[in-house]
């Protein structure tokens, strides 16, 4: 465990040539939780993601992903858990239920600041408003929907389960069930993609107020469909044109990007920014 620097107190002890060093206190703790499971694989990811089964075996994988904890408790180091990102795959296959009885146990072995923001990764293809609440009650407090692009031809081109409509649904379900910290996931660079249908892309998800948009560009990755069998992509001039015009139109409707292709007005990701500062994370 490295400490990042980022600390206010510092402990005083003394080294083999009774010399005083100083001992940096420990950086923050975040915790990544992986699903690793879909209804079908798009063609543009390399993340460990495979097709679901008809029947997901949820009380078996939560067992296995305490037993796995278990092994790591000793990096904890009296830290408390200061996020917490549930990512896929796609997590929101698992019901709110099986998301109360995994923090349940998570609780036993961890302590969780009072503040800790938890994140789920979400499908608006397999979300219902009963998820959304159960999710709450398991302590989820904010949700990233995988929208990806509101441009029929584009959704299907990417291979995405879900249709335009899913995502306004999924958007208005998750605000409706009380989730006010959200993020929803864009990409741009999409084949055959025009400036114009990259920019109503970002003009419809802001009507929607998101306090978070993660807007980054389709890259072909290897061991995907789409490197095995490319698609025509936007030209570079086209690329940067949509790059340019969309940062602006993002700042202009008070989104500051504060990573690399994360935006928001007031409620930056806090896992997130644990990763760019250098913190620790199980």
């Amino acid at each position: 465990v490295v400490a990042n620097g980022q600390s206010q107190k510092h402990s005083v002890q003394t080294s083999s040539t009774n010399k005083p060093f100083f001992m940096s206190p420990l950086p923050p703790l975040s915790l990544y939780i992986h699903v690793p499971w879909c209804v079908r694989k798009c063609p543009y990811c390399d993340f460990n993601s495979h097709t679901s089964p008809q029947s997901l075996p949820q009380k078996d994988y939560i067992a296995a992903l305490i037993d796995d904890l278990q092994a790591d408790l000793a990096w904890v180091q009296g830290r408390q858990i200061a996020s917490v990102f549930i990512g896929g795959g796609t997590p929101s296959l698992f019901s709110g239920q099986s998301y109360q009885d995994l923090f349940g146990q998570l609780r036993q072995s961890l302590d969780f600041a009072t503040n800790c923001e938890i994140t789920l990764e979400a499908n608006p293809a397999t979300v219902e408003h009963d998820n959304f609440e159960g999710y709450l009650k398991a302590g989820i407090n904010r949700l990233s929907l995988g929208v990806q692009s509101f441009n029929p031809q584009h959704l299907q081109v990417l291979g995405r389960i879900h249709r335009q409509q899913d995502a306004v649904n999924a958007i208005q379900l998750a605000k409706q069930a009380g989730f006010s910290n959200f993020n929803l996931d864009l990409m741009h660079g999409l084949p055959n993609q025009s400036l114009e249908e990259a920019l109503l892309d970002i003009e419809t998800a802001l009507s929607f107020h998101p306090p978070h948009l993660s807007w980054y560009q389709l890259t072909i990755e290897p061991n995907t469909a789409f490197y095995r069998q490319p698609p025509v992509l936007p030209d570079d001039d086209t690329l940067w044109a949509i790059q340019e015009a969309g940062q602006t139109k993002l700042a202009q409707a008070g989104l500051l990007q504060y990573e690399v292709s994360a935006y928001t007005r007031n409620k930056p990701s806090q896992h997130n920014l644990n990763y760019w500062q250098f913190g620790d994370y199980l």
